[in-house]
């Protein structure tokens, strides 16, 4: 392996643990209700797809994580877990059709996350759903006092300005990754909202021109076009 990737290797294996525990119990939401495979992406310790079966009956999750320590949890509470990086050919998903894809803040992390999205369609069934949780530059307490205010770009262990973030994304560039790489978006909705009375006034002087710098992520649910 080249220096580049053992250097980011070695970004993950320093993060806090609870980094890998975070259960995103606000994105099972957007889980479809007739969903019945569920494919995720990125599944960490597989937090996230414990919540969802929960509360749905008789739903199979799969996961895929490169991250070997969060892969062998995740395959203590999911129906399967794959310990690799999701490929344009792979043979463990052969002829395998899932009604959700999910990325919980992943796609950020990916040198090409458009090329990933386009992977996706071949294991989609044909009402299946790409859901995502992606981060928002544009955070107010980040965007603000970061970037504005101390006119700098720090990296951090983890938040917006994580040092695994590859990629940065505003709504609207959202928007375009998924239409570009063959996808319709069905919602785009902000999560994690921050309120502060800072926020308040500035969004007031404003006259609510940033509105959308107060979620620190979008949570979109996307299919694919239909030709």
């Amino acid at each position: 392996m080249n220096d580049q990737f053992d250097s980011l290797t070695e970004q993950y294996d320093t993060k806090k643990q609870d980094y890998y525990h975070n259960p995103r119990t606000e994105m099972v939401q957007f889980i479809p209700k007739h969903a019945k495979r569920v494919l995720d992406i990125g599944c960490s310790t597989g937090g996230f797809g414990a919540k969802v079966k929960e509360q749905f009956k008789d739903i199979q999750i799969w996961g895929i994580e490169p991250y070997k320590t969060a892969a062998d949890e995740a395959s203590k509470v999911l129906d399967k877990v794959l310990y690799t990086t999701f490929e344009a050919d792979m043979p463990e998903l052969s002829n395998e059709k899932f009604d959700v894809i999910i990325f919980n803040d992943v796609l950020e992390h990916l040198i090409e996350p458009g090329m990933v999205l386009g992977y996706c369609h071949q294991y989609l069934n044909n009402n299946g759903v790409v859901v995502a949780s992606i981060p928002n530059i544009l955070y107010f307490p980040v965007f603000v006092k970061q970037i504005l205010i101390r006119e700098d770009w720090k990296y951090d262990k983890e938040g917006i300005l994580d040092n695994t973030h590859l990629r940065f994304f505003t709504k609207k560039s959202i928007v375009r990754l998924f239409n570009d790489n063959g996808y319709a978006i069905n919602s785009i909705q902000g999560i994690n909202k921050h309120t502060s009375l800072y926020y308040s006034i500035f969004n007031a002087l404003t006259l609510n021109k940033i509105k959308e710098w107060r979620y620190q992520q979008y949570a979109v649910v996307a299919t694919s076009k239909k030709d």
